[in-house]
């Protein structure tokens, strides 16, 4: 297992911009030495004929059907606008011609 140095940890708490004590430098030391050993068995898996995945489970978005619909109460929904023309809400103009 190659050693994980207490410079490297500060080096990369630097870059992180970590404030890490002299206990928490070496305990840090000893977890990236636990996680790159785990790291090199995880590269000895063959994993030739594993498909690559983007997600451990599969997302599927679930959409209703498309569907025109006459509201019953669109007299009420209406009235709720500041303004309207007919059967349209009316707003402020907002491009010049």
């Amino acid at each position: 297992m190659t050693k994980i140095t207490k410079e490297e940890v500060k080096k990369v708490a630097h870059l992180a911009r970590l404030e890490l004590n002299e206990n928490e430098i070496n305990n840090h030391a000893t977890q990236l030495e636990k996680i790159l050993e785990y790291i090199k068995q995880l590269e000895k898996i063959d994993t030739a004929d594993v498909p690559c995945t983007t997600r451990a489970i599969e997302v599927v978005n679930v959409f209703r059907k498309d569907e025109q619909k006459n509201s019953e109460c669109l007299e009420e929904l209406l009235e709720l606008g500041p303004s309207r023309e007919d059967q349209y809400y009316k707003v402020p103009k907002i491009i010049d011609e």
